[in-house]
């Protein structure tokens, strides 16, 4: 496994490494498949789908309440 400063990430991977949040917490908590989050992670998927993005951000809101889903698409 990589540094994450090695990594490509996207907006939202980078939050998820500050916070130290998992991909797999987010997806279980969110309902989305696994590989779904890690193309959002490392930036495959730039534009996800409303209800899609709606899902991520009540996920984080767990761990901050002001998240926006402008901060990551």
């Amino acid at each position: 496994m990589f540094p994450s400063w090695m990594k490509d990430r996207s907006r939202l991977g980078k939050w998820l490494d500050r916070k130290g949040v998992t991909q797999e917490w987010l997806a279980k908590e969110t309902g989305l498949n696994r590989s779904s989050i890690s193309d959002l992670c490392d930036g495959t998927v730039n534009s996800p789908r409303s209800g899609t993005r709606s899902k991520i951000i009540k996920a984080l809101r767990q761990y901050d309440p002001n998240v926006s889903a402008s901060e990551f698409w």
